[in-house]
């Protein structure tokens, strides 16, 4: 049990550098929204979608290949960054060129170009800071890039300020973002020389050939999830116009609060699970199973809370400009909860050397997405997009449970019932909003104690969750 309370004990403590970033992130995305206007905020949208999906071949799964190995044997992280450093920067310099080639073809507006030019230096910093955080992350050494990030965010915001202030463009805005990256970077770096050594870049072609070819699952995986995560803007920027996904981003912006904690949780516990993996296979079936309850239990009121209140959130956050954003926020706020256990399904089958089930997996979801995006958008622009999106989330779901009941690690029944009884307690916290039409500020406290409350006389909070809670607090 000492292996899930320390699991516990790093999520919460990479939690607190998360709300310093993620509130330092949240208040310059909305400033940046405000300022830009719906049509400008469609057009960074459209970008940085777009260098998010063709950035993923800088890393072809190179990175979560190298945590699993380095977490299993950490003898192998001097070989991994002397290798994987320079591969990164020829892949990155390659993708760069083609990009930006294909846009002058394909006809382009020279603004796009210049945007998308500068947005794919921030990928390529981007995915070395993913690396270099990767080897920490290995290490279960969370501090340099949790620092890091914060340092990045608090920049950022502090660079949107001046940008506002002094009336600059929407280019000034695509340099800010490359800037701080830049900057994380190398704050990584010098972490990473202090701790490993100082990397001595080799060309070991042999590597380099057996590392690609596993990293291929993962890497296909990173496209295919992408791909059906961002895809949508880019489709909706071509089908519905700027206007449509500046309000389809605006409301997703909002979303991404809530999946950075997600990103948080699968910081710490895949290499956990690749290293329990070798140990403590019994151990390593506890860490899915509470994981996928808690994971639940902790979003279930957030997504019913959001749902209720969507238009006075798009409001107080972003102005009545983007009121028309309420409706496609409550339906992409039940993305979180699946989107959460289904990262806590891929953790579980990476470690375990399922990455090819993964592969396949996020696969059928990319097809399944593009299909309905491009059958839903058209008709119903942003909305259709939204829905699409919760859709394809649950597909994945069905498909991971399925995957992870082919080996020993099939949840049991016990687990089942968890969920029925914290979908009876989500049950009586929606009652409960519903009727007593409250604000949000006095519809928090009233819901947490009803929800609370809920969780007791279900027996959802069992022997397990106390002793846990216990440890937590050191009693």
């Amino acid at each position: 049990m000492s292996q899930v309370v320390t699991l516990f004990k790093n999520v919460s403590w990479v939690t607190v550098s998360q709300i310093i970033t993620n509130v330092c992130a949240f208040i310059w995305t909305v400033l940046i929204a405000r300022y830009l206007g719906v049509t400008d905020y469609g057009i960074l949208s459209f970008v940085i979608s777009l260098v998010m999906i063709i950035g993923i071949g800088e890393d072809i799964g190179t990175t979560p290949y190298s945590i699993r190995e380095i977490s299993r044997d950490r003898d192998l992280t001097s070989k991994f960054l002397e290798n994987i450093l320079p591969l990164k920067w020829i892949l990155s310099i390659i993708l760069l060129i083609v990009t930006i080639l294909a846009m002058y073809l394909f006809g382009y507006d020279p603004l796009v170009i210049e945007i998308t030019f500068i947005m794919f230096l921030e990928t390529i910093f981007m995915s070395f800071c993913n690396f270099l955080s990767g080897v920490f992350q290995a290490h279960e050494n969370l501090k340099p890039s949790s620092l890091g990030l914060i340092i990045c965010n608090v920049t950022l915001l502090l660079l949107t300020v001046i940008i506002i202030y002094l009336d600059l463009s929407l280019v000034a805005v695509a340099i800010s973002y490359t800037l701080v990256y830049f900057i994380y970077f190398n704050y990584l770096y010098k972490y990473t020389i202090k701790d490993f050594g100082f990397p001595k870049y080799e060309f070991d072609l042999a590597f380099w050939k057996d590392t690609i070819i596993k990293s291929l699952p993962f890497g296909m995986t990173m496209i295919f999830y992408s791909i059906y995560f961002s895809i949508d803007v880019v489709m909706i920027s071509w089908f519905a116009g700027d206007y449509a996904t500046g309000l389809y981003n605006s409301a997703y912006k909002i979303i991404s609060v809530f999946v950075a904690f997600y990103v948080i949780y699968q910081y710490v516990i895949y290499p956990l699970m690749s290293k329990l993996y070798t140990e403590d296979t019994n151990m390593l079936k506890i860490s899915f199973e509470q994981s996928f309850k808690y994971s639940l239990l902790i979003l279930l009121p957030i997504i019913i809370g959001v749902y209720f209140y969507s238009p006075y959130l798009i409001d107080l956050v972003y102005s009545s400009q983007y009121v028309l954003a309420a409706p496609a926020m409550q339906i992409l706020i039940w993305t979180v909860v699946f989107l959460f256990i289904n990262g806590v399904a891929t953790s579980l089958l990476n470690s375990i050397g399922k990455e090819v089930s993964v592969t396949m997996i996020y696969l059928i979801a990319a097809m399944f997405n593009i299909v309905l995006n491009y059958l839903t958008i058209p008709v119903w622009s942003y909305m259709g997009a939204s829905v699409t999106t919760v859709l394809s989330e649950m597909l994945i779901f069905i498909l991971m449970l399925y995957s992870i009941s082919k080996t020993e690690y099939k949840p049991d029944l016990s687990l089942l019932k968890t969920i029925v009884k914290l979908i009876i307690c989500g049950i009586i916290l929606s009652i409960t909003l519903y009727l007593i039409k409250v604000s949000l500020w006095l519809a928090i406290p009233i819901g947490l104690i009803v929800y609370i409350f809920a969780l007791f006389i279900t027996g959802t909070i069992d022997d397990t969750d106390k002793y846990i809670i216990n440890e937590l607090l050191n009693r």
